[in-house]
């Protein structure tokens, strides 16, 4: 594996690596091990390959394109990127107004960002374990002996950082999307605050919900992450990191106990982020009891298929119906379950998504974050839910927890909390109210400074290339 994003920004400013050099890695790894991973729809060599090597030229001749130059980065298969098709887990390309690049990808793209690819993606996002019959699904790679998921919908996000092919990557998040892959791989991922930053030029879910979000191997690579790509920031990401640094002098202090995140976990999930929280609270944190009555409310609307079926079904009906007769029979039984409600219903969620988002805003009085298993089942096999009755059921079960910080308009991250007993990830959610992701992030950097970034604590998956 390479070194952190953090300390790599500065080797190539200080030209102790190249951009050219990092790439170069990227692609062998890949090579050594997509085949068997699948984390890719498409490689993009000869793009990634030109824009570390303009990194390398500013460098050498004392300019700076911007932090992420020469890093190489995954992009989800639902991001438009000029000149490139958009299938959005489908088996054909979207319609143009999809294929668009919006305002992050263009953020990478100008300060010389390589571009590795697009991953994988669950058709139109619609899905948490990261299953796909057209494309195939990418392999967890914390399993050699069998298929396992890799988390949905983002599905090759996290396998991308994993396989070491990428060292940041883009996702999205409307009920989870981002942080299940982040969990199931033992990486990191930040679900921002709805509408904190921009989702032009990505394929639509649910307008209501959909966020935008990254993964990446640490916190602190996240946290870097984030202060380049968020437009409220108005420190450069070094800056940004250090100041965090400086903010967790005093530990957090983490509500915890809420019923309806915790009752209807697998016994052995709850266990290893217990055993997490225990060792958090001998190195200093503070726990306190915490409630959060609308996470029940929430996990309700999800089982109804809160707006997002309504709203992607309207979609597919109004502007692409011919995908109607292709969709992967997993998503369309959802879509055809859920999508089916009239106006009024749909109004009423909404207001009453508005109503729970509100109430759940005046949770965090009493501590900084609250803390909870991020999915609440261990990492499925494929073939356990490739037919349509293995994956309804375990599909929301590893929505259950997730799905509460986008219907309560809250901003989380999920770091690795440990390994089960099958030496499988499991991830600690951390949520915070809309537009806190400062907080969130001191919170999340605090907890990686005392036991160290997760391959310090996870050892290397082992059906990644080391």
């Amino acid at each position: 594996m390479t070194a952190p994003l953090y300390r790599l920004t500065r080797d190539l400013r200080e030209r102790r690596t190249t951009a050219k050099s990092l790439i170069e890695g990227c692609f062998e790894r890949l090579n050594a091990s997509d085949e068997r991973l699948m984390a890719y729809r498409l490689v993009t060599t000869e793009r990634a390959r030109a824009a570390a090597a303009a990194a390398d030229l500013a460098f050498d001749s004392g300019a700076d394109p911007g932090p992420l130059a020469g890093i190489p980065v995954s992009i989800k298969d639902l991001y438009g990127i000029e000149g490139l098709d958009t299938f959005a887990g489908s088996p054909r390309a979207v319609p143009a107004a999809w294929r668009t690049e919006g305002p992050l990808v263009r953020h990478l793209k100008n300060q010389l960002a390589a571009i590795v690819g697009k991953t994988h993606t669950v058709e139109f996002a619609f899905g948490g374990l990261g299953v796909n019959s057209h494309w195939g699904t990418p392999r967890n790679p914390w399993d050699t002996t069998c298929h396992r998921v890799p988390g949905g919908s983002s599905s090759g996000a996290g396998v991308s950082l994993m396989q070491g092919s990428a060292l940041l990557a883009l996702g999205t998040d409307t009920a989870g999307s981002v942080r299940i892959p982040a969990s199931m791989t033992g990486t990191v991922g930040l679900k921002t605050s709805s509408g904190r930053w921009p989702t032009d030029g990505i394929f639509p879910l649910s307008p209501t919900l959909d966020t935008a979000g990254i993964l990446a191997r640490s916190v602190e690579d996240v946290a870097f992450a984030f202060a380049v790509m968020d437009p409220w920031v108005d420190e450069d990401p070094w800056t940004f990191v250090d100041e965090l640094r400086e903010s967790t002098a005093r530990a957090p202090v983490l509500g915890f106990g809420e019923a309806a995140l915790w009752d209807d976990c697998d016994e052995h999930v709850a266990g290893v982020v217990s055993a997490l929280l225990d060792d958090l609270d001998r190195a200093g944190a503070t726990r306190v009891t915490a409630s959060l009555p609308e996470a029940a409310d929430a996990q309700d609307l999800l089982r109804l298929g809160n707006v997002v079926s309504a709203e992607l079904a309207e979609l597919l009906e109004s502007e692409m119906p011919e995908w109607l007769d292709t969709l992967d029979p997993l998503v369309g039984s959802r879509i055809r379950d859920g999508g089916s409600i009239s106006a009024s219903e749909w109004l009423a969620r909404r207001r009453r998504l508005d109503r729970l988002a509100a109430a759940a805003a005046d949770r965090f009085g009493d501590c900084d974050v609250m803390v909870n298993p991020t999915v609440a089942i261990g990492v499925p096999r494929l073939e356990d839910v490739q037919d349509l009755a293995g994956y309804r059921g375990t599909n929301m079960a590893c929505l259950h927890n997730t799905c509460v910080a986008n219907s309560l308009a809250l901003c989380a991250l999920t770091l690795p909390a440990g390994l089960d007993d099958d030496g499988l990830p499991v991830g600690l959610q951390l949520m915070a109210p809309q537009g806190e992701e400062e907080r969130l992030l001191a919170a999340a950097l605090w907890i990686e400074d005392q036991f160290g970034p997760p391959p310090a604590r996870l050892g290397v998956a082992p059906g990644a290339p080391s």
